[in-house]
């Protein structure tokens, strides 16, 4: 296999969908984080539009994605909620019902989404959750810790594959804000060790999650080549 294959193995397993498309009545809360490249306020807007849930949110403060997504969108300040609020306001006129912006990673993107649509006194029996490629599978195993008996539905803000020719990659579709080819692998190849690493057999973080043989696979063929990120 090739450096694509395995690239875009990785992006089958951590870009989780869990429906082929987000379809009305679907959860009770939709929640976009602030992790994902811009790409994820479009699907957001779309998942609006259609009425997919009974309310709406963004979480994320300022974390390690931030600087990222100001560069994309031009700004010199704000936290990834209302970066993103302000995006759909102005782009597609459309609000979401709440914003959470005091946090900083993926742990307590969960813990804290959680916490404000309890002091709100929504119904959050089932959630759906967009994050990036790079992160959805363990946003997934976040909630499934922290909120065991909430019906999750994943869908990944984008499925970008990459494409080699001439031993050169390149993005097949590539979405709004993209991320560089470097940083979108290296973002991939710190996923791998976290689904075991922040588990219950170590820092106990997330749920557990079964990576696949084929995944460890084009992982440890891949690791020689990128740098990774823990």
């Amino acid at each position: 296999m090739g450096l694509a294959d395995d690239i875009n193995t990785l992006v089958d397993f951590c870009a989780r969908r869990d429906v082929p498309a987000l379809t009305p009545g679907t959860a009770d809360v939709a929640i976009l984080f602030g992790g994902s490249i811009v790409a994820g306020a479009e699907v957001f807007a779309d998942a609006m539009r259609a009425g997919v849930a009974g309310h709406y949110m963004i979480v994320g403060g300022e974390g390690h994605t931030t600087a990222a997504l100001r560069e994309t969108l031009g700004v010199t300040g704000g936290t990834e909620a209302t970066l993103f609020d302000r995006y759909l306001r102005e782009r597609h006129g459309l609000a979401a019902d709440f914003l959470e912006e005091e946090s900083t990673n993926c742990g307590n993107n969960v813990t804290l989404a959680l916490r404000l649509l309890r002091a709100e006194g929504v119904r959050q029996e089932s959630l759906i959750l967009i994050q990036d490629a790079t992160m959805q599978q363990r946003m997934d195993a976040g909630f499934r810790k922290h909120a065991p008996a909430t019906r999750l539905v994943n869908y990944a803000a984008h499925r970008t594959l990459v494409t080699e020719s001439d031993g050169r990659l390149s993005y097949v579709d590539p979405p709004v804000g993209m991320w560089s080819m470097d940083h979108y692998i290296t973002l991939l190849m710190g996923e791998i060790p976290r689904m075991t690493g922040y588990g219950p057999t170590g820092r106990d973080f997330i749920a557990h999650v079964d990576v696949p043989d084929e995944v460890r696979r084009a992982f440890e063929r891949l690791r020689p080549v990128y740098p990774v990120r823990e």
